[in-house]
């Protein structure tokens, strides 16, 4: 395999199908050390067995795992960059970010290196990566596909999902690593629900020219949006600090997760308390939009991607993961597919369902997703 992009972290050859699958490298694979990303995990041993994910992965003859995906580190980053593993090259757009965390398995489809990859999301971290590499990706509802062996151990937020270049190739990916899935058909009239949230002025003309190719949609609104962002990163920090807070000192930590991780140890229980009482208020929220809707639509990223330079700043990543956070915390299922700007700059246009709904979903983002090519 000649990877001139960085998205391997390590070549592997497991199974004799014709569809070849990247797996991020914070997910056991037996046989092979699990480094998520970090120097501080340099000399771990090599796992003593298959994530459950991977498990199936190699239980499907038309599947061939070719490698371990590059990330950021520790999974906790949004641009993806790695000065220990490397940072992978967006292939479409040189000069910006490829996304993180699973930065290796967006840049690893994106680049034709595989055909589909598995990544995870615990704050937009499949979503977001997709979006900035213009491929499809998606987080299923939390709890559908198993987290055995997938680093963090523990987490309320975080879901193993799935980069492909169209929605008909995740669904494939979805029937063998769920514990259940029946490929649906889209609703005879597809009732979209247009989420109000806020973006830049480049994102809202690409995302309101979607919005006209597809025929348009009603407007509508979740009060709890952006404190569901707020709750999810207060969420993530208290859990991240409980799963690596030990590795805070190890001098091979990168600075950038190092400052991360000690903002996690702050959270109060009380900080806790009030942001699973935002969890509860905005999942009922979506819940009652969704009693409405197939689908709710909105922009997957806020903002362009930034370039690999300004990114060195980091109030520059800030909004990146304005819009998808939240998902994360109510646990529902979405996906985004590639959108781009006037500039032909990448933006992604994001898809949510039912809780559990997610075949729903992706049958949804399917007929979206061929509604768009046609009007193209």
């Amino acid at each position: 395999m000649i990877d001139e992009f960085g998205a391997v972290a390590r070549e592997l050859r497991i199974g004799d199908g014709p569809v070849r699958v990247l797996v991020k490298d914070c997910l056991d694979i037996a046989g092979y050390p699990t480094f998520q990303g970090s120097a501080v995990m340099a000399d771990a041993p090599p796992a003593s067995d298959d994530a459950n994910v991977v498990r199936r992965l190699r239980q499907d003859g038309s599947l061939t795992i070719v490698g371990k995906a590059n990330m950021h580190e520790f999974a906790f980053g949004v641009t993806g960059a790695n000065a220990w593993a490397g940072t992978p090259v967006n292939p479409r757009w040189l000069d910006r970010i490829p996304g993180g965390s699973s930065s290796g398995s967006a840049v690893g489809v994106a680049a034709g290196i595989a055909d589909v990859a598995i990544g995870t999301d615990t704050g937009g971290s499949v979503r977001m990566p997709a979006a900035c590499c213009g491929v499809v990706g998606f987080k299923p509802s939390f709890g559908l596909v198993s987290r055995e062996g997938v680093h963090p151990c523990a987490s309320t937020l975080d879901c193993v999902g799935v980069f492909a270049a169209h929605v008909g190739e995740v669904e494939r990916t979805m029937a063998t690593i769920a514990g259940h899935w029946t490929t649906e058909d889209a609703p005879a009239t597809l009732r979209i629900g247009v989420l109000d949230v806020e973006a830049d002025d480049e994102v809202g003309a690409a995302f309101a020219d979607a919005l006209t190719r597809l025929g348009g949609g009603e407007t509508c609104r979740a009060d709890s949006f952006v404190d569901a962002f707020d709750a999810g990163l207060t969420v993530m920090g208290a859990e991240t600090w409980s799963a690596i807070g030990a590795h805070v000192d190890d001098p091979a930590m990168g600075e950038d997760v190092r400052g991360r991780v000690r903002a996690g140890s702050m959270v109060r229980p009380e900080d806790l308390a009030a942001a699973e009482a935002v969890r509860r208020r905005f999942s009922a929220e979506i819940d009652a939009l969704l009693g409405r809707f197939d689908v709710l639509v909105l922009p997957t990223l806020p903002v362009v991607p930034p370039t690999i330079e300004e990114a060195a700043d980091p109030r520059t990543c800030v909004p990146l993961t304005r819009l998808v956070r939240p998902f994360n915390l109510s646990g529902h299922p979405a996906v985004t597919l590639p959108l781009l700007s006037d500039r032909g700059l990448p933006v992604g246009l994001q898809i949510v369902g039912r809780m559990n709904g997610d075949a729903r979903l992706c049958a949804c983002a399917r007929e979206i997703e061929k509604r768009l090519a046609a009007a193209s």
